[in-house]
């Protein structure tokens, strides 16, 4: 099931948020990125998934190029093959865990649909909350939803923005070992921004580090943890 294939991002970018972004994600690799509040970080993932444009630098997927200077070529989000779940997970607040997924299928056959999202459902242990609405699903239960959704349509890359927000240590963990899972599992690329400095060390093979847009450290846990531009920086982020 996997299509996971390299991420290379590099974005300029004066107005508003300012972001000096350069950086590679290898296929298959868990990759967070860390930065105070409101330094860019949302933006930049939204960049990546193609709902925004910065001004100027490129974006590509293996061979293929997401974005190129001043915006001479963009492909669409559907274009770029996705999965993203933003914070407080995007699900349809009047449609079922089931119909959130079934909504996300729409580029297979009608009679592929139901399936497929059953078995992503079960994957994902919620085959027993199929007829449940968001509202009656924890946050856990909900962020397994999104995922679910995002993961159904067998994306090249993933895009998590603050997955484990509002949960509580127990459900922190949970998430952490499923995301663990699928990372494995499906051999995802993953790009995760998360404050949690516990659950990026646990979980990253890479961690870039952003200080208001610009980046500060770009490397595997251990040598972010040593960075003295990111101790610096970043107020002990590396501790």
């Amino acid at each position: 099931m996997s299509n996971a294939t390299d991420l290379h991002v590099r974005i300029h970018q004066q107005q508003g948020i300012p972001i000096e972004a350069d950086f590679r994600c290898r296929a298959g690799e868990f990759l967070a990125i860390v930065g105070p509040s409101g330094g860019g970080k949302t933006t930049l993932l939204r960049m990546i998934a193609g709902l925004a444009n910065p001004e100027s630098g490129d974006i590509r997927c293996g061979d293929d190029i997401w974005f190129t200077n001043n915006g001479a070529r963009s492909v669409s989000p559907q274009a770029r093959h996705i999965g993203f779940v933003p914070q407080h997970f995007g699900l349809f607040p009047k449609l079922t865990a089931l119909g959130n997924i079934i909504a996300a299928l729409d580029h297979l056959p009608k009679a592929e649909r139901m399936p497929r999202a059953l078995a992503m459902l079960e994957k994902v242990n919620l085959h027993g909350l199929t007829d449940r609405l968001p509202s009656e699903l924890s946050g856990g239960q909900k962020q397994r939803v999104a995922l679910a959704r995002a993961l159904a349509r067998e994306p090249r890359v993933l895009l998590l923005d603050e997955p484990m927000a509002g949960m509580n240590v127990e459900e922190k963990e949970d998430m952490c070992r499923f995301i663990l899972d699928v990372n494995d599992e499906f051999g995802t690329t993953i790009v995760l921004i998360e404050h949690d400095m516990g659950v990026v060390m646990d979980l990253s093979d890479h961690v870039v580090v952003l200080d208001y847009g610009r980046k500060i450290g770009d490397g595997p846990p251990d040598e972010i943890r040593t960075n003295q531009a990111v101790i610096d920086a970043y107020l002990g982020v590396a501790h």
